[in-house]
C-alpha cells in the first residue's frame, strides 16, 4: 500500500504543477491581448459617450495593479483563486466573476458530465457486444450509426431537432429554462424544468461523443479478443460473458477510461456551439461573449481555468482508477 500511496501523491502533485502551468499559459493569453484591462474598459465607456484622457487611463491602471510587474499580477491571481476562491472582477462588466459564474459554470460542468457519462453508459456495453459479435446485420448497423454520430455536426443536429420540435410540437426547445422559472431561485419545480429541457443538450453532446467512444471501445475489444491469452483461457473452458469480463474486456477498458478528461474537453469544446444555436444561458455562451464579442479577458480566463481544473481532477481520479481496476500496475505499485 505504501507504493500505492507514493503513486496516488505524485499523481496529486502533477495535477497541482500542471494547474499552476495552466493559470501561468492563461494569464499571459489575458495579458498578451492588445490593450490592458483599463484601456478596454475605458474605451467601452467611450462608446457610450464618455470623454477619457491618457490620465484617466492611467489613473485606471494604478487601480487595478496593472501598473506592477507581470509576475507579481500573476502570483496575485493565482493565490486569491486557490486561496479564496476569488477570479476578481470582469473586465467591461465590472461585476464580480463568481457571481455571473455562480450557477452557470456548475450547469456546464453538469450537462457535460451527463452527456459523457450517457455516452460511455451506452457506448461500453455496445461496443463490448459488436465485437464479440457475429451477426454481420448487428455489425454494420451499429458500424454505420457510429459513423453517422461522427459526421453529423453536433449543430447540425441540434438544428434538426429544433426545426423537427417547431413543426410537430410548435416549441423549439430552446434554453435551459421556462419562462417562468428563467430568473427565479432554485427549488424543486425550477430542478424538474431544468431536467426537462436539459435532456436536449445533453443528447446532442452525447451525440458524436457515443460514437467515437463506440468505435474507440469496439477497436480495443477486436484487438484483446486476438491475443494468445484470451485463446488460452478459451482453452481452459472458459468462453462466454465470464470469459469476456474476466479478461479482454477488462484490458480493454483501461485506454478507454484514461480518455476520460479528453472527452470532457472535447465535449466542452463543442458546448459554446450548441448553445448558441439552443440559446443556451450557462458558461459555454458566457465564454463566445467574452471571446468573441466583449473581449472580456478576465471572465474568459476564469472559465478556461475552471474547465482545465475540472480535466485536470477527472484525469487524477481515472488514474487511480486504472490503477485499481488493471492488475499489472496495481501489481507493480502494491507488490
Amino acid at each position: 500500500m505504501g507504493k500505492f500511496f507514493q503513486f496516488t501523491m505524485m499523481r496529486a502533485a502533477m495535477s497541482v504543477f500542471t494547474l499552476l502551468m495552466v493559470s501561468l499559459i492563461v494569464f499571459t493569453l489575458m495579458e498578451l491581448v492588445p490593450g490592458n484591462c483599463a484601456e478596454r474598459y475605458l474605451a467601452f465607456k467611450n462608446t457610450q459617450g464618455a470623454t477619457i484622457t491618457v490620465k484617466d487611463i492611467e489613473a485606471e491602471e494604478r487601480r487595478l495593479g496593472l501598473d506592477r510587474p507581470f509576475l507579481i499580477r500573476w502570483g496575485s491571481w493565482i493565490g486569491s483563486v486557490t486561496f479564496k476562491g476569488e477570479f476578481g472582477d470582469s473586465c467591461i462588466l465590472r461585476l464580480n466573476i463568481n457571481q455571473l459564474l455562480s450557477d452557470k459554470f456548475w450547469i456546464s460542468l453538469i450537462i457535460c458530465l451527463s452527456a459523457l457519462v450517457a455516452a460511455y453508459a451506452i457506448a461500453i456495453p455496445i461496443g463490448i457486444i459488436s465485437a464479440s459479435s457475429t451477426s454481420a446485420l448487428a455489425n454494420n448497423s451499429l458500424r454505420f450509426i457510429s459513423y453517422l454520430g461522427l459526421a453529423l455536426p453536433n449543430f447540425l443536429l441540434a438544428l434538426i431537432i429544433m426545426l423537427l420540435s417547431t413543426v410537430w410540437f410548435g416549441d423549439s426547445m430552446t434554453g435551459l429554462f421556462s419562462k417562468e422559472f428563467r430568473d427565479a431561485a432554485w427549488s424543486w419545480a425550477r430542478f424538474q424544468d431544468f431536467i426537462s429541457r436539459a435532456w436536449l443538450p445533453i443528447f446532442i453532446l452525447g451525440w458524436s461523443a457515443t460514437a467515437f467512444a463506440l468505435q474507440t471501445v469496439r477497436a480495443l475489444m477486436l484487438d484483446e479478443n486476438g491475443k494468445l491469452y484470451v485463446t488460452a483461457a478459451r482453452a481452459r473452458g472458459l468462453y462466454g460473458r465470464k470469459l469476456l469480463w474476466r479478461y479482454p474486456a477488462r484490458h480493454a477498458l483501461g485506454p478507454v477510461i484514461n480518455s476520460l478528461g479528453f472527452d470532457l474537453n472535447r465535449i466542452f469544446n463543442e458546448l459554446p456551439v450548441v448553445a448558441l444555436v439552443l440559446v443556451l444561458t450557462e458558461a459555454g455562451a458566457l465564454l463566445i461573449e467574452a471571446l468573441a464579442r466583449s473581449n472580456d479577458q478576465q471572465l474568459a480566463g476564469a472559465i478556461i481555468f475552471l474547465l482545465t481544473a475540472s480535466i485536470v481532477f477527472v484525469n487524477f481520479v481515472t488514474d487511480i482508477m486504472l490503477a485499481l481496476m488493471d492488475p499489472r500496475i496495481r501489481k507493480g505499485l502494491i507488490g
